[in-house]
C-alpha cells in the first residue's frame, strides 16, 4: 500500500501540521493549564517524536491535533485545514493509533474489522481493495480471514495500524505504537512507520520506548509542564546529554580496578559476573589523551570487547531530568 504524498491541499514535501500557540486550560476549582503556549510544524515525510514526562501535556495536545478536544486559544491545522474550524474536513487527512490491543472486535476476521471502522465514516468507494492493501502494509494479508482473537498482541497492534492507514493519511498520530510488543513484533511495526514516513507521510510519534525515538524519529519536539522545551534534529537533541559515546570494556576474570584512575573519568561503572567482567565510562569528546588512556587499558588488561555507542534518548531524557531536579 503506497502512502499518499498529496491528499487534497496536502502537497508533496510540504508542511502538513502547524500548531501554532496552543493552549488549554481545563476549569474548576484549581483550573489546571494543560498546554501554554505549543507551537510546532511537521513537514511531508518527516518523523517527530513527541516525548515529555507524566503530566507534561503529550496527552492533551494528541487530543486537540485528532479534533477530540478544542483549544483554548492558539490554532492547529492539518494541510491547511484549521481543526477546530473544520474538523470533519481535516480528519480526511489525519489517523490516530493508540498503543494496546483492545478497541478491536475479537470475534471478527482483520477484514471485517478494518471494514467495519472504515464504514463508519459514511460509504467509500474501493474500500475493500483499500482495506486489503491496509493489511499488506502492515503484513497481515494472509491473516485477513483470521479471527482477532486468535491474534498476539504484535499482530492487533499492526491492525490498529492498517485501521489508521485506510485513509491514506498525510498525517498519522502514533501513540505508543510497540507498548507491549516483543523485539521482533516491534521492529515489524517500526519498520512499516519507517516505509510510511518514506512514501511521504507526516508522522508525530509519542513512546516511553527510547528505542523507538531513537530509530525512527528525524527531529524530537520535547514538552515540558505544558511548554515546548525542546524542538531540534535528533542528532542535536542527543547532544544534550553531555558526552560524545559511552564505552564498554568486557573481559574474564576480577574486573581491573586501576581503570577509574586510568581513565580518570568520574563516569566509570564497574560490574563484576562470576566469571567476568564489565566496564563503562563516557566520553566527553574523542582526543589524543582519551585514546591513549584507552589504549593503556587495552595493553594493561584482557579486554575481549569493545562497545562504542552514541549517547541515545534516553540518556538525555536521564541528563535533562537531573538538571531539572
Amino acid at each position: 500500500m503506497k502512502a499518499r504524498t498529496a491528499v487534497g491541499p496536502c502537497q508533496p514535501d510540504g508542511e502538513v501540521l502547524r500548531a501554532e500557540d496552543l493552549r488549554r486550560t481545563f476549569p474548576g476549582p484549581a483550573p489546571v493549564e494543560a498546554l501554554r503556549g505549543v507551537g510546532f510544524t511537521v513537514r511531508a515525510g518527516e518523523i517527530v517524536g513527541l516525548l515529555g514526562d507524566n503530566g507534561a501535556g503529550k496527552t492533551t495536545l494528541l487530543k486537540i491535533l485528532s479534533t477530540l478536544l478544542l483549544p483554548s486559544s492558539g490554532r492547529a491545522g492539518v494541510c491547511g485545514i484549521d481543526l477546530a474550524r473544520d474538523g470533519r474536513r481535516a480528519r480526511r487527512h489525519l489517523s490516530v493509533v493508540f498503543g494496546g490491543d483492545r478497541g478491536l472486535y475479537p470475534r471478527l476476521s482483520a477484514l471485517d474489522n478494518i471494514m467495519f471502522f472504515g464504514g463508519l465514516s459514511g460509504p467509500h468507494r474501493h474500500l475493500r481493495t483499500r482495506a486489503l492493501a491496509a493489511l499488506e502494509e502492515v503484513g497481515l494479508a494472509e491473516r485477513a480471514k483470521s479471527r482477532v482473537e486468535t491474534f498476539s498482541k504484535g499482530m492487533r497492534q499492526r491492525l490498529h495500524l492498517a485501521v489508521g492507514l485506510l485513509n491514506q493519511p498525510c498525517l498519522l498520530m502514533l501513540d505508543e505504537p510497540t507498548i507491549g510488543l516483543d523485539l521482533m513484533e516491534a521492529e515489524r511495526v517500526r519498520g512499516t512507520v519507517a516505509r510510511l514516513a518514506r512514501a511521504g507521510t507526516a508522522v508525530v510519534l509519542t513512546s516511553h520506548y527510547p528505542t523507538d525515538i531513537d530509530r525512527l524519529a528525524g527531529r524530537v519536539v520535547l514538552l515540558d509542564a505544558g511548554t515546548v522545551s525542546h524542538d531540534l534534529p535528533i542528532a542535536e537533541f542527543r547532544r544534550q546529554a553531555g558526552f560524545t559515546a559511552e564505552v564498554r570494556l568486557s573481559g574474564p576474570g576480577i574486573a581491573p580496578h586501576d581503570v577509574a584512575v586510568l581513565l580518570t573519568d568520574a563516569s566509570v561503572q564497574i560490574q563484576q559476573d562470576d566469571e567476568s567482567w564489565r566496564i563503562t565510562f563516557q566520553v566527553g569528546a574523542w582526543d589524543a589523551a582519551v585514546l591513549g588512556r584507552l589504549t593503556e587499558v587495552v595493553r594493561r588488561h584482557p579486554v575481549a570487547d569493545i562497545d562504542v555507542a552514541s549517547p541515545g534518548v534516553e540518556a538525555v531524557m536521564r541528563r535533562l531530568a537531573l538538571n531539572h531536579g
